[in-house]
């Protein structure tokens, strides 16, 4: 199967395959005002379903509604995000927290659980990533770089910790699971004083863990996907050494914040986002197929 090049914007693109045997495709508004849904039976023709959360319906948070993710848990779609915690005494210019609103269908529309986040670590925590396993739920997501100075530079870690059963909080500590330490993930740092993990997704395949995440400056053409793998949800995980599996190319430059599923012929697919000569500024989807080797390695099949 040939990479499929998506017929909209699709920022920090999240694909769940429903029982319905529909993709749903949840995506970042480049305005950061909500979430568009878009659904599909064969991945090609797409139809729109608007705007099922949005800053308008919030009851938390309040701008830069980002990377939404979307699980079906009990009967119930449970949508988490991350955006701006309006509870801001402080005037920080990054107060990004993670929520998570419900629906009785993929569609939506959503509604928050609560009036307030999932937790509040005490720094701006983004892109949130859900993993189930023996009925226990855990958490990823990433420490934005804001104010998080390394040795000079500001820099983003991804975290994990398991989730309260309901989701109304955490169980026991985060606990830090990468941080930039690959040459690759230094790309963007001369030009903007940051380096990045970020965009983390994780799924099992055999007895290993498999964590894909993305690095270098999401609005620039370094971005790319790297992963690690663990031998336990929580780690401790090692980075591939062949990383970064998925960079820019004559066609692709930026390709990054990416998730993975299975198709309904049980292909396993990459989504991600980046930019083309058309696209400018704005991020458009794209899937392209990917296979996992005997000897564990991760591969994408670009064409």
């Amino acid at each position: 199967m040939p990479t499929i090049h998506l017929p909209f914007r699709a920022a920090d693109p999240f694909i769940m395959r429903a029982s319905d045997r529909r993709y749903y495709l949840y995506s970042t508004n480049e305005d950061g005002g909500g979430f568009p849904v878009h659904v599909s039976k064969n991945l090609i023709d797409w139809e729109s379903c608007g705007l099922v959360l949005s800053e308008k319906s919030a009851r938390w948070g309040v701008s830069r509604f980002w990377a939404p993710e979307c699980y079906k848990v009990r009967g119930k779609y449970y949508l988490f995000y991350s955006a701006d915690w309006k509870d801001n005494p402080t005037g920080t210019l990054e107060n990004f927290r993670i929520g998570v609103a419900v629906a009785d269908a993929p569609a939506g529309p959503f509604e928050d659980i609560s009036d307030r986040p999932v937790f509040d670590p005490g720094y701006p925590v983004i892109d949130a990533d859900v993993y189930e396993e023996d009925g226990r739920y855990y958490l990823y997501y990433s420490r934005c770089s804001y104010q998080h100075d390394v040795g000079g530079l500001e820099e983003s870690w991804i975290y994990g910790v398991e989730l309260k059963p309901d989701f109304s909080g955490i169980i026991g500590e985060p606990v830090l699971l990468l941080r930039p330490e690959q040459e690759w993930e230094g790309r963007s740092a001369a030009q903007t004083g940051r380096r990045w993990n970020e965009g983390s997704y994780l799924m099992r395949h055999g007895g290993k863990y498999i964590m894909t995440y993305s690095a270098n400056f999401y609005a620039g053409a370094d971005y790319a996907v790297g992963y690690a793998t663990a031998d336990h949800p929580l780690g401790p995980y090692v980075k591939a050494a062949e990383n970064p599996i998925l960079e820019r190319s004559a066609q692709i430059t930026g390709p990054g914040h990416s998730c993975m599923f299975h198709a309904t012929d049980g292909q396993l697919m990459i989504c991600y986002h980046g930019y083309t000569g058309k696209s400018g500024k704005n991020r458009v989807g794209f899937i392209s197929p990917a296979h996992i080797t005997e000897d564990g390695r991760l591969v994408i099949d670009k064409d």
